[in-house]
């Protein structure tokens, strides 16, 4: 698990273990954001026990779970909300971290340019190429 830095306030990553909480508290991290579904494969940890060790670590945690493939609206809207409201600096997990990016790149295009946008998921190691009718219209509104 490598955070992805996207903007001064967000990084996002692969999915985490229990285990990465405590690291992840000492690299600065006030919030966590669990953006994958309980129970989407085997093996993974499960959200109550992140939200724990996160409390341990005096870390603020949402469960804000999007199924993969299906990023809606509704999504976006409390995805933006989070971190609106969240102790910063924030990192956001998924399986891969592209579901996450993808949230980000929804909202931050109503403050800057869809191209910037791009770029900046693309450094970050996420192509959101095929986003980009969706973020354009996002853009627009």
């Amino acid at each position: 698990m490598q955070p992805k830095r996207l903007s001064a306030t967000l990084s996002v990553a692969t999915q985490i273990g229990v285990e990465d909480v405590a690291t992840l508290a000492a690299q600065g991290f006030r919030s966590l954001i669990n953006n994958r579904p309980d129970g989407e494969a085997a093996g993974q940890p499960d959200s109550v026990l992140i939200a724990t060790m996160a409390a341990r670590h005096g870390m603020t945690y949402r469960y804000l779970p999007v199924i993969s493939g299906q990023v809606q609206d509704a999504d976006v809207e409390a995805f933006a909300q989070a971190l609106a409201v969240l102790p910063t600096p924030t990192l956001a997990f998924c399986r891969t971290g592209t579901r996450c990016t993808m949230l980000w790149a929804l909202d931050a295009v109503r403050r800057q340019p869809v191209e910037d946008v791009l770029h900046t998921a693309t450094v970050a190691g996420y192509d959101l190429g095929g986003l980009r009718p969706r973020l354009q219209q996002a853009a627009s509104c």
